[in-house]
């Protein structure tokens, strides 16, 4: 269970795109290709929101343990 949930904790993003793209594909070949379009435009949205709060994430816990190696020489 643990495996399962790191897995989706670290591939959330794919997912989340990947079924976008199959109902933007769906949406296209049933006849609402406007709509499709509109759907189609969410995947490279979510991949390019999740590289932005992955950075953040990273960039706040590479701040934080440079702070607590700061304390700590002191």
């Amino acid at each position: 269970m643990k495996k399962i949930k790191l897995y989706l904790q670290l591939y959330y993003p794919v997912v989340l795109s990947f079924l976008s793209f199959l109902y933007s594909v769906g949406l296209w070949f049933s006849g609402y290709q406007l709509e499709g379009i509109f759907v189609g435009i969410w995947v490279p949205s979510i991949l390019c929101f999740a590289i932005c709060i992955r950075q953040r994430r990273n960039d706040y816990y590479r701040a934080l343990s440079a702070q607590k190696f700061k304390n700590k020489r002191r």
